[in-house]
């Protein structure tokens, strides 16, 4: 008897579908291409909850004819190729002709269409790919297609849909792709009952950046622009000066098809090169038109992967586009430079139009301002203990502490045996800095020559300071004198509001400002003043690899995120004196372990007096 069978075109249809149709993003990414490629200029995009119940696509396209409106849902049906050879030119964003089958083969679609050279529409419903009612209606030109009830008949399909926060935000993310790569169509987002965003579709990308990100976002970002016989090459690319956390904000886009590539990834930050710091990523919007022939889409079902043939000379090209352009760039942070005499005044103005929008109480933040335009900060602890801290403009934010100006670091016994350190700094004696990264310290002593890594050993300090505080729910948070308002765009500011607790906990003060805008009123005093933003955002970024929701792993969670916060520690090249040289080696070798950065690399190395020795041939 025989085991195999040839399964029947329902559940064939089905398991189609998987490929394509993996969750409700899904479905809006194809619909909306299907969309783009009937020639639309405007699109209309509207879900309710997370699109698993209600999703609504309308376009004044084409439209569909009656005669192919039942074809168009059977599978491998399109109007984009004929023949193999097709696929050789395709310009189309859909070709395979397994969209529409596959959406209504897991749900009840509803598709109401007209073309301009008919009088009248046609409406046609379907339920888990069969033709339930088919009828004339009548209605605008173009299309419009209903989904509802996505997966209803494949259950075990819908359990592996993540959160219902996930899953708007992969929305959200496809939409915004969507409308970036199409700055000629018109897009308008509603999200139950709610204008997300609406371009204009005026061909301008500037217009189309500036609605879905904001001002300060296109400002922090130039054009780039070549063209050859074989390709072209526009879009934008920040300044140095502008990263992000990850490589969240780094868009490509291959004949207006939206397409993930690390190649092109690489390429770019490699061009970059050392204006990049450490774990900082480039915002990247970059266009890429070339001959169909010279690249193959037919890789991936969801066809976001893209092969080149000429992939080496591409890659060139846009490494030199981007070096050329960056060495010509005047790529030097601008200051705005406010008289001091006067500075004080216009902050505090701000504060009150501020404190007047949120019904602020200014009487229960404790500042006096001194001179040079210092903030004494005085904030009670645990009710009975109070601390000092003294706030400027500098890069760093030392606690207030009695520091003798003395290159000999003298730590008090009780302390040191308590730590319980392998190395004595009782013997350490501050030499200097070298690179002004790498601090040199000698123990005449044991004969012995430290090199401490400026950087590593603040952030292990910064890194402890945190946890312990957040441990002891005792973070102390340092009001801002002139708040930080940070324009988000959807998907961010929805984050925030799912991790408030999170940012609350690390001792942010945050509050809504105005439309997909936050306030930052406060900040950890681990954390400094002029990085609050960077900072914020910095966690905010990092988020991306975690739950979108504290749902689970909370501890792991939180020191992940409090790892990257301790970017706020000293930099590399960042020139400190005697005293936080003294002060960094006094609190790093009080940490529970000194020796390590958070991320596991050294803090300090050593050279014995026989070692270098050694290297003068004289031992």
């Amino acid at each position: 008897m025989s085991r195999i069978k040839i399964l029947d075109d329902t559940t064939i249809n089905k398991i189609a579908a998987g490929e394509i149709i993996e969750r409700p993003a899904s479905v809006v990414k194809e619909l909306v291409e299907n969309s783009i490629d009937a020639g639309a200029t405007s699109i209309t995009i509207e879900i309710k909850g997370y699109g698993k119940d209600y999703i609504r696509v309308t376009d004044n396209g084409t439209g569909i004819e009656n005669d192919d409106l039942e074809i168009a849902f059977m599978r491998h049906t399109t109007s984009k190729i004929n023949k193999i050879e097709d696929l050789e030119k395709v310009i189309s964003l859909g070709f395979r002709g397994e969209a529409l089958a596959s959406i209504s083969s897991v749900s009840q679609v509803k598709v109401i269409t007209k073309t301009d050279n008919n009088l009248i529409g046609n409406q046609i419903i379907l339920h888990g790919g069969k033709i339930i009612n088919k009828e004339e209606v009548g209605c605008p030109k173009g299309t419009t297609i209903i989904v509802t009830n996505l997966f209803y008949n494949t259950p075990v399909r819908a359990k592996f849909l993540k959160s219902e926060s996930k899953e708007t935000l992969r929305i959200n993310d496809t939409i915004y792709k969507l409308a970036l790569s199409n700055p000629n169509i018109s897009f308008k987002y509603i999200k139950d009952n709610k204008v997300i965003f609406k371009t204009r579709g005026n061909g301008n990308e500037e217009d189309v950046i500036y609605n879905l990100f904001g001002r300060n976002f296109l400002n922090s970002l130039t054009k780039i622009n070549y063209e050859s016989d074989n390709f072209l090459i526009k879009g934008f690319i920040s300044e140095p000066s502008f990263t992000r956390g990850n490589r969240s904000h780094q868009y490509f886009f291959v004949n207006n098809r939206y397409i993930k590539s690390n190649l092109l990834s690489k390429t770019i930050e490699s061009a970059y090169g050392t204006l990049l710091p450490s774990n900082r990523f480039p915002v990247i919007i970059l266009y890429l038109f070339i001959p169909p022939y010279e690249i193959d889409v037919n890789i991936h079902p969801t066809k976001t992967e893209v092969r080149f043939r000429n992939e080496k000379g591409i890659c060139d090209t846009i490494y030199d586009v981007v070096k050329n352009f960056l060495k010509k760039k005047d790529i030097i942070p601008h200051i705005n430079i406010t008289n001091k005499s006067n500075n004080c005044e216009m902050q505090m103005n701000f504060i009150d139009k501020l404190n007047t929008k949120n019904n602020y109480d200014k009487s229960s933040s404790n500042f006096s301002v001194e001179k040079d335009n210092k903030i004494k900060y005085e904030k009670p602890v645990n009710n009975e203990i109070k601390k000092d801290f003294n706030i400027s403009n500098n890069d760093r934010v030392y606690e207030n502490k009695q520091i003798t100006n003395n290159p000999l670091i003298k730590e008090d016994k009780k302390n040191s045996a308590e730590n319980k350190q392998e190395i004595s700094i009782d013997n350490i004696q501050i030499i200097g800095t070298l690179f002004s990264t790498y601090i040199l310290a000698e123990d005449k002593l044991n004969a012995m020559l430290y090199i401490i890594d400026q950087h590593a050993a603040h952030e292990r300090i910064m890194f402890e300071k945190l946890k312990k505080q957040f441990k002891n729910q005792i973070i102390i948070s340092q009001q801002m004198l002139v708040p930080e308002i940070i324009n988000l765009t959807f998907n961010e500011y929805k984050k925030v509001e799912l991790n408030l607790e999170i940012f609350n906990k690390l001792g942010f003060t945050i509050e809504p400002f105005g439309k997909y805008s936050i306030v930052l009123r406060s900040v950890p005093v681990v954390f400094n003043k002029p990085n609050a933003k960077e900072l914020f955002l910095d966690i905010l970024d990092n988020l991306e690899n975690f739950d979108y929701k504290l749902e689970s792993n909370y501890d792991l969670r939180l020191e992940k995120i409090m790892k990257l916060a301790c970017t706020s520690s000293i930099k590399a090249g960042d020139k400190i004196d005697e005293l936080e040289i003294s002060n960094l080696i006094k609190e790093l070798f009080r940490t529970e372990n000194p020796y390590t950065c958070p991320h596991g690399r050294p803090t300090i190395i050593k050279l014995t007096q026989f070692e270098l020795e050694k290297k003068f041939k004289r031992t």
